[in-house]
C-alpha cells in the first residue's frame, strides 16, 4: 500500500493520557515525513488546541494541513482556512433548549472562545478550556445573537448523563445535525455535512490522493468516519469497539505508543 498521507486524531491517539506527545511517536512521524508522507492532525479541537503539537512535530507552512473541530475546518499549517462549516442560530437555540430539558450543561464554541450557559461551571468545561487553549465566557442564552459564528454546540456532563442524552436526541435534531460523542463526557452537535471522514475526503481531492494512499488512526466515535474512508483504517488499542470492527488494523494503546507502532509497521518498516 502506497501511503502518502496519515491522518491522526490527537486525544487518546497521538498523545498519552497526560496529553504528552511521546518520543517514539515523534520519531516515527519524523521518519515518515522524511519519506515524503504528509501528517495531518485531525481532531475535535479548534486549531488553537492543535498548534502546540504542530510545533512539536515541526509541521508548518502552506503545504501542510490540519483538520479541526471534527472536520468543520480545514486549515493549512500557517492558519489559513481552506474550508469552514458552521451551525445556524436556530441550531443553537434548539440544542440549548434540549440541553435544559435533558439536564446537562451546555456550551457553544468557535475559534475565539467557549461560551457556557451554566453559572455552576462544569469541571469538564474547565478541562476542555485547558486542553484546547480557549477562554471560557459565561453568557445568558439571550446574549447570543444571530450574527455570532458558531462552530458547534455541546452537551457537557457525567458519562451517565451524556449516555442518557445521546439515547434521547429527537429525530428532528439528529436528522438536521451531525451528533457525535467525542469523549465520555462530551456530546457534540455540528453541521450535518461535516465529519472527519468528509474533511479528509475533501483534502484528499485537493491533494489528488485516493483512499488507498491514506492511513487514518483514531480511537473515538468522531474518528470512525475517517477510519472507514481511509484505505488503511487503524484503531487504537484503547479505541471503542465500533472503530476496531471497522479498522483494517488494531494497533497498541496510546499509552503504549500505538501511533508509532502503526506508522513503523506500515510506512517506515513495511513488511
Amino acid at each position: 500500500m502506497d501511503i502518502k498521507l496519515i491522518a491522526i486524531d490527537i486525544d487518546g491517539t497521538l498523545v498519552d493520557d497526560d496529553k504528552v506527545l511521546r518520543e517514539p511517536t515523534k520519531q516515527a512521524i519524523a521518519a515518515a515525513r522524511q519519506r515524503g508522507v504528509k501528517i495531518v492532525l485531525c481532531t475535535g479541537r479548534p486549531i488553537s488546541g492543535v498548534e502546540k503539537y504542530l510545533e512539536e512535530l515541526s509541521i508548518s507552512g502552506a503545504d501542510e494541513y490540519a483538520i479541526s473541530f471534527n472536520g468543520s475546518s480545514i486549515q493549512d499549517a500557517n492558519g489559513k482556512l481552506i474550508s469552514n462549516h458552521t451551525i445556524t442560530y436556530d441550531d443553537y437555540v434548539d440544542t440549548e433548549a434540549l440541553g435544559r430539558k435533558l439536564d446537562v450543561n451546555f456550551q457553544i464554541e468557535n475559534t475565539e472562545a467557549i461560551f457556557t450557559f451554566n453559572r455552576d461551571l462544569s469541571p469538564y468545561s474547565v478541562y476542555e478550556s485547558s486542553i484546547i487553549r480557549l477562554p471560557i465566557k459565561f453568557r445568558n442564552p439571550e446574549d447570543i445573537k444571530p450574527d455570532l459564528t458558531i462552530t458547534k454546540s455541546m452537551f457537557v456532563s457525567t458519562p451517565e448523563k451524556i449516555t442518557h442524552a445521546k439515547n434521547n436526541i429527537p429525530k428532528e435534531i439528529s436528522d438536521r445535525l451531525y451528533v457525535v460523542q467525542t469523549e465520555p463526557f462530551f456530546l457534540e452537535f455540528l453541521n450535518k455535512n461535516i465529519s472527519k471522514g468528509n474533511a479528509l475526503r475533501e483534502l484528499a481531492a485537493k491533494l489528488d490522493l485516493k483512499p488507498e494512499n491514506i492511513m487514518a488512526i483514531g480511537d473515538q466515535g468522531n474518528d470512525l468516519s475517517m477510519i472507514k474512508f481511509a484505505g488503511l483504517g487503524v484503531a487504537m488499542g484503547n479505541a471503542i469497539d465500533e472503530n476496531k470492527a471497522a479498522a483494517q488494523f488494531v494497533t497498541k494503546r496510546n499509552v503504549d505508543d500505538g501511533v508509532a507502532y502503526a506508522i513503523n509497521k506500515f510506512v517506515n518498516q513495511p513488511e
